[in-house]
């Protein structure tokens, strides 16, 4: 993996524009891996991520269903939380193959609970948490 940025710092106020600078760090890129420990911030961060993309939707985590969808048409994405994951097998029973080869945004949050692979195309974003109200965010592809 490469490190492609690290942001420092980051507070609330600062993440759509964060998000924004991180589309364009890696624009063709449409799978984004979401680490860090509970509390890190990465629902915060992909709900960022919506707003940069103008999509009106409130994103939550979807820990109980595994995934949500966002946008409509061509502007589809969808966010995994695969937390409570119990095997490899609920991402079969869900389609999560057929949504990453859907060309569509996919966030991911938890993917080490789960994902058997990293496919070439996805971005690895690590958030740590600095102090109570800032984080270090670490972009690797």
């Amino acid at each position: 993996m490469t490190l492609v940025r690290q942001f420092s710092g980051i507070t609330l106020e600062m993440l759509e524009p964060v998000a924004a600078e991180i589309f364009k760090l890696v624009p063709n890129r449409k799978i984004f891996l979401f680490y860090g420990t509970l509390g890190a911030g990465k629902t915060t961060l992909v709900q960022a991520f919506c707003k940069v993309l103008g999509l009106k939707d409130q994103v939550q985590s979807p820990t109980f269903g595994l995934v949500h969808e966002y946008g409509s048409g061509s502007s589809i994405v969808y966010h995994f939380d695969l937390y409570r994951l119990k095997s490899a097998s609920e991402l079969e029973e869900i389609g999560f193959y057929e949504y990453l080869n859907s060309k569509a945004l996919c966030f991911i949050e938890w993917p080490e609970k789960g994902m058997p692979y990293e496919p070439e195309t996805t971005i690895s974003v690590l958030l740590e948490p600095e102090d109570q109200f800032s984080r270090r965010i670490t972009i690797t592809i």
